[in-house]
């Protein structure tokens, strides 16, 4: 493990002797490395008393780029853990060949470790592959079909200049926003982003159903309503939209030109080879089928027994039509899958709290005996 500890000498001198877990993650544990793949490494510390009895000192993670290495402290990567953060719940399924450092505090977690699996994992494992796919989607709509030029306001109907007062329009457009975070799930404020966006998603498509809207045509329904309750007259909320349909387009423009000005080169030529990032593709069609392995079977397999198949998604097998219609068949199979999945909706949280008192415990007692990490 080439990990330079000497860089947290000073205030996180503690921190080697205080890691009670390393793996490798990523390519290498998933078994889809290639030769040029970057090797990704993460742990587990258990911090000194006083980052857990004082105030003086807050520790959550020591970073390092050479190699891509994260050590988090333990009760964030609970926190993250509980929350089915796909990136970290791998962490304690990693076969024991990756496993560069394991204690026996460790090993105490890793027997537990099915006390974080909950149907959560649909969320999260699909939410990150459907963000994944958003990403290919527009992308590939620029490749194919790029902006020409910036949008003007006259391509929507509106004056050169706003005839709205800039004070009156930023007082309307941010209590039109507040009444949209009240409606988006405001209370989940403390899930993971992919998370809280499936969910949303979901009770979108649910919407779709009962009204029989789409895509664009859903979300501008949705901003009227929201518009409409705040009793905003007819006229004040078509210049409105139509100010925001603006705002949005010249937005795509200059995400689009800052895509194409920040592109890394071997991702543009996969995109231009085959039409999206075969990557991505690749770990979208993972995280599926992860997902669906959790909820069905109740594990999650880091090590993949299809590493030839995805490796072959990298490499084009699939044109992009295929992928996108694979991703969409299986979130909708995935959304019927959650419903009768036999694991719990949310993981023992008191218990995985008691086992973390318990290992923090067992740490500062070792210290005070003067022992190893146990």
């Amino acid at each position: 493990m080439n990990f330079d500890w000497n860089q947290y000498k000073g205030n996180l001198s503690w921190l080697s002797d205080r890691t009670i877990y390393v793996t490798r993650h990523g390519s290498h544990a998933y078994g889809t490395s290639l030769p040029t793949s970057d090797v990704d490494i993460r742990g587990i510390c258990i911090a000194p008393k006083p980052y857990y009895l004082g105030f003086a000192h807050t520790f959550e993670q020591a970073d390092q780029k050479e190699p891509d290495l994260c050590i988090f402290e333990i009760r964030k990567f609970l926190r993250l853990a509980c929350d089915a953060n796909p990136n970290v719940l791998e962490l304690l399924y990693t076969v024991p060949e990756d496993h560069l450092l394991m204690t026996p505090l460790a090993q105490r977690l890793i027997d537990h470790r099915s006390l974080f699996l909950s149907r959560k994992a649909k969320h999260t494992f699909s939410g990150y592959a459907v963000s994944q796919l958003k990403r290919i989607n527009t992308h590939y709509r620029w490749l194919k079909n790029p902006p020409t030029g910036a949008p003007t306001r006259g391509d929507f109907g509106l004056p050169e200049r706003t005839v709205i007062p800039a004070d009156q329009l930023a007082a309307a457009n941010a209590a039109i926003k507040k009444r949209l975070d009240e409606w988006s799930w405001h209370e989940l404020e403390d899930l993971a982003p992919p998370m809280r966006q499936a969910i949303q998603d979901e009770f979108y498509r649910r919407l779709t159903e009962i009204t029989q809207w789409s895509g664009d045509q859903l979300d501008s329904k949705v901003w009227q309503s929201a518009a409409n309750s705040l009793g905003f007259s007819t006229n004040f909320i078509e210049v409105l939209d139509k100010e925001r349909q603006y705002t949005s387009r010249l937005r795509e423009w200059q995400q689009y030109n800052e895509w194409k000005k920040t592109r890394n080169p071997a991702r543009a030529e996969l995109e231009e080879k085959f039409g999206y990032d075969t990557k991505h593709g690749m770990h979208l069609v993972r995280l599926l089928v992860m997902c669906r392995e959790i909820l069905e079977e109740g594990v999650v397999r880091v090590r993949r027994a299809d590493a030839e198949k995805l490796l072959q998604i990298r490499a084009g097998a699939w044109d992009y039509f295929e992928l996108v219609s694979w991703a969409e068949k299986q979130d909708k199979e995935l959304e019927e899958l959650v419903k009768t999945s036999s694991l719990p909706k949310q993981p023992h949280r008191e218990k995985i709290d008691e086992l973390c008192m318990a290992m923090v415990e067992a740490s500062f007692l070792a210290t005070w005996r003067g022992d190893e990490q146990p």
